[in-house]
């Protein structure tokens, strides 16, 4: 039997950090609320490690992470901590209400890293990988290790620094490619090395699981976790829609079909991932962190099975398997278009709604319904994606709505910049009120009259314009980022008008921000927040002091 392989081990366990190295993507902050609606759809999706946050960052984080653990079952629930005791510490807390907890400890191996970061000697840093691991373990039965720039590590010594964490109590081992550095052959010889050396010292290594854990910055990631299954590891760590660290992160759903589509030769080589779940979770955290997916991104892009060349369309008429490896309806997604108009009744759009994955009650199906009727006035062909777009616009304004759309216009001309005209007419806080703005373009002139009204001083980051679907008719996606203060919030929008998409998505960031500046977002009980400002304290004390 091959070393760290048990009989029926060739299940693959997905360990999500989304919610984590996921949201360290620039940008990417979400909200408590939207952490938790993802963090719903990953338990439902079938992953089998949630990685909620990183709890001494912040006490956000902590909170975040705190209440994950109370609502998520059925799911693994990690956090991640330094090798420091303040960290861990934070992190226990945290997942203190967690039925099944695990705590994700990592310390740097690479001398790279050693030398010029942490500032300590190899020896030094296998004694602080020992205390700390020993220290975990000690609080939670389940901890990974992770030595952080595995792939750039002397691979002798990673080998010893391996054997001190299992000798420690660490459970799982994962050997990261921090930096997107390796290569497949490379990635596969470190695992089967570092396997090799374990089970020849330490006893029952074979009970220890390995995790690969890869970064995209050559676009080797997928090839990097593929390489590292075949070579023994058990647990692959991913996001949805491959987000990250610089250039991201394995995406979930490119190992997952991979595994599916290539059974010939990845046979045996199982998941718990529902991948017909994949499209809706993957548009969910697109929405929530304002990251819109490339049209030509693997799986879940636009274009992922669309066909415009003549010779392509030909074959796929005549049998979708002459260009499609895949269906579209395996990954959540239809391959027809559905066609409903101004005629078609509530019964008919439930039964689409809930084809699509969206199980929703009469009051809610009111207000769907009413968006849908409305977007037939405007649209003579609805689709799939029109659905969607329907209720994930509805979903940004189901919380509390300080600055509500009555009416706009606009106007512009050729004459040069600024010279754009618009108003607005908003409902805040139930009272009607209006206002101008100029600008160069009607957009920027809309949101100059919104922000007349709206006295939150922010700073548009990004601004990123999609077309739902193809179409002279076609509804438009908006996503803008602003910054207010040194937080960020996404919003948003969609309309056939892509104006009033911008105004739309503009006023859903501007609510947000209103939200927590009223302390509904991020806000856990006040001991919580008081522990983990002390924990904070406390971990800067300790790294200063130490590295």
């Amino acid at each position: 039997m091959e070393p760290g392989i048990t009989t029926g081990a060739r299940r693959i366990r997905v360990f999500d950090t989304t919610l984590r190295d996921g949201e360290q993507s620039p940008g990417a902050t979400m909200s408590l609320e939207e952490k938790l609606e993802v963090a719903t759809a990953l338990a439902e999706l079938g992953v089998d490690v949630i990685e909620a946050g990183f709890p001494i960052a912040s006490p956000g984080d902590l909170a975040a992470v705190r209440q994950i653990a109370e609502q998520a079952r059925g799911v693994t629930i990690a956090a991640l901590a330094r090798c420091v005791k303040a960290d861990i510490d934070a992190a226990v807390e945290a997942l203190r209400p967690a039925a099944d907890p695990m705590l994700h400890v990592f310390f740097s191996t690479s001398d790279i890293h050693l030398q010029h970061q942490v500032r300590l000697s190899r020896e030094g840093a296998l004694e602080r990988i020992d205390q700390m691991v020993r220290y975990a373990r000690a609080a939670v039965p389940n901890v990974e290790w992770s030595a952080m720039d595995a792939t750039r590590t002397d691979l002798d010594y990673l080998c010893r620094a391996v054997e001190v964490a299992v000798r420690a109590g660490a459970t799982t081992i994962n050997l990261p490619d921090t930096v997107g550095y390796t290569l497949p052959h490379e990635c596969a010889r470190m695992f089967t090395r570092v396997r090799e050396y374990l089970a020849e010292r330490v006893p029952n290594a074979d009970q220890i699981v390995f995790s690969t854990h890869n970064h995209d910055d050559l676009g080797l990631a997928t090839a990097n976790t593929i390489a590292a299954i075949e070579a023994g590891v058990r647990q692959i760590e991913v996001t949805v829609n491959g987000i990250g660290e610089r250039a991201g992160n394995t995406p979930l759903e490119e190992v997952v079909m991979a595994l599916r589509t290539r059974a010939d030769n990845y046979g045996g080589y199982t998941t718990g991932v529902r991948s017909e779940r994949i499209g809706g979770v993957s548009s969910l955290v697109g929405r929530c962190t304002g990251i819109v997916v490339a049209p030509n991104k693997a799986v879940v892009g636009s274009n992922a099975f669309a066909h415009e060349s003549g010779i392509h369309q030909d074959g796929v008429i005549k049998d979708r398997t002459t260009y499609e490896i895949m269906t579209a309806e395996s990954v959540g997604w239809t391959a027809d278009q559905l066609v409903l108009g101004k005629h078609s009744g509530r019964a008919g759009f439930r039964q689409r709604l809930a084809d699509l994955g969206y199980e929703v009650d009469q009051e809610r199906l009111q207000g769907l319904y009413a968006r849908f009727i409305a977007l037939t006035d405007r649209k003579k062909r609805i689709d799939d994606a029109d659905i969607v777009a329907i209720v994930e616009e509805e979903e940004q304004h189901s919380g509390p709505e300080a600055f509500a759309l009555l009416a706009w216009r606009s106007a512009s001309a050729s004459d040069g910049p600024g010279r754009a005209d618009a108003a607005v007419v908003l409902a805040i806080d139930g009272q009607e009120y209006e206002a101008s703005g100029t600008g160069n373009g009607q957009v920027d002139a809309l949101f100059a009259a919104i922000n007349h009204l709206v006295r939150i001083p922010n700073t548009l980051v990004s601004y990123h314009i999609d077309a739902v679907t193809p179409g002279g008719d076609a509804q438009g996606a908006v996503a803008v980022t602003i910054a207010v203060g040194d937080r960020t919030f996404q919003g948003r929008g969609v309309a056939t008008d892509v104006v009033e998409a911008s105004i739309r998505s503009y006023l859903v960031a501007l609510n947000r921000a209103a939200s927590a500046a009223k302390g509904t977002e991020h806000r856990g009980d006040a001991e919580t927040q008081r522990a983990a400002e002390r924990n904070e304290s406390k971990g800067r004390e300790e790294v200063a002091e130490r590295v």
